[in-house]
């Protein structure tokens, strides 16, 4: 006898190729079997919905009460039924501590890190001040990140830079370059933001390993990965062919229409989906990572594929085998979603609003073999 059971919904897991309906059951806080007539002490119905690994949403800003632009973990991840947040750089070493005990410890939805090479993280994001924390040098702080990383292998799964006229200032790729000595020091990969030029979106990519992230991979206009005729960049295509990922983080600055369609006539898809949810664009143009997921839809990228950059293709990201799959035996969660017959308004960064008929919309999550539903 399992402890709760999901009947009726489309179980979809890219990690395994199982697409089928089927019941999927949870026991002692483990995912227990995947078939059909199991039975439990409680059953769910999720007809009409899709089942799915736990959703990653691989670039987010959790950090809530300890950074302005902190969105509340829990809150979050039960409007998009998300089961791990990982948060993009919020924290530094200097404030990773107040982040580990005062919020990844408390939430209920994990939180994964990738720790900030800036002493303080992102410590002036918000309606009234901006001031890019790469643009001092003195505030990079690598011997400080190789001892935090070190002391923290459980939370930290990367190193995050951010780089570009707006978060640099004259920096340039200095701040990058100390994150890559750092990530390359403790053995993990790096995420960089890269906005507006200085420098280039080849100069970054350029330098980038096997495994890292380059986030933003859809920005507009200028620092776009596309030619003005659409073509993509050579040293994309080149960073790609080497192992460098391709994150989209739409956030409130780095997701375009014009760009995207251009990104998937070329066939280039993103690897990884995720939101940059953060408090400046939680209430639009990002709203959600299910929102962002939708204009994929829209692009025509298949749904299994979508399914794939937001459940495997992040837990590889994040060196995380346990998660991004259902697996008897494993840990005990999933995501269920339904995709709703809609009339959806989505806008990018720059204004330009599309329409689809069709949305991803959060029914409830599996967490520790425990069910919770959804909230608006």
């Amino acid at each position: 006898m399992h402890d709760l059971v999901l009947t009726g919904g489309r179980v979809l897991d890219p990690s395994s190729g199982l697409d089928s309906v089927t019941d999927v059951a949870f026991g002692g806080g483990r995912l227990t079997a995947i078939g059909t007539g199991l039975s439990g002490a409680a059953r769910q119905d999720v007809t009409g919905c899709l089942v799915l690994p736990g959703l990653i949403d691989l670039h987010t800003h959790v950090y809530s009460g300890g950074t302005a632009l902190g969105v509340a973990p829990d809150a979050y991840a039960r409007k998009t039924a998300v089961t791990t947040c990982v948060d993009t750089g919020s924290a530094g070493p200097g404030n990773f501590e107040g982040f580990r005990d005062h919020v990844i410890a408390a939430a209920q939805v994990r939180i994964l890190a990738y720790l900030h090479i800036s002493f303080a993280g992102i410590y002036a994001f918000s309606h009234r001040v901006m001031v890019g924390e790469s643009g001092d040098l003195r505030l990079m702080a690598p011997r400080d990140a190789v001892e935090v990383a070190r002391a923290n292998p459980d939370d930290i799964i990367g190193i995050k830079v951010r780089v570009g006229r707006i978060a640099g200032g004259a920096s340039g790729l200095a701040p990058l370059d100390i994150a890559l000595e750092v990530a390359d020091r403790v053995g993990l990969p790096l995420m960089a933001h890269i906005d507006e030029p200085p420098p280039s979106y080849d100069q970054v990519v350029e330098r980038l390993r096997r495994g890292d992230v380059l986030t933003y991979c859809y920005r507009p206009f200028p620092n776009a990965p596309i030619h003005g005729d659409g073509r993509v960049h050579d040293a994309v295509r080149a960073a790609r062919g080497r192992g460098v990922l391709f994150d989209i983080g739409h956030g409130k600055g780095s997701f375009s229409w014009p760009v995207a369609r251009a990104m998937a006539a070329a066939g280039f898809w993103p690897d990884v989906i995720s939101s940059d949810v953060h408090t400046l664009c939680i209430d639009g143009p990002a709203y959600d990572l299910l929102t962002t997921m939708t204009k994929f839809l829209k692009l025509g990228m298949g749904l299994p594929e979508i399914i794939e950059a937001t459940t495997k293709a992040p837990a590889k990201a994040v060196r995380r085998p346990d998660l991004g799959g259902l697996t008897p035996g494993g840990l005990g969660e999933a995501s269920i979603v339904r995709l709703v017959e809609t009339e959806i308004a989505l806008s990018d960064v720059e204004g330009e609003v599309v329409h689809h008929d069709r949305a991803f919309q959060a029914v409830g999550t599996v967490i520790s073999g425990r069910w919770v539903a959804a909230s608006a």
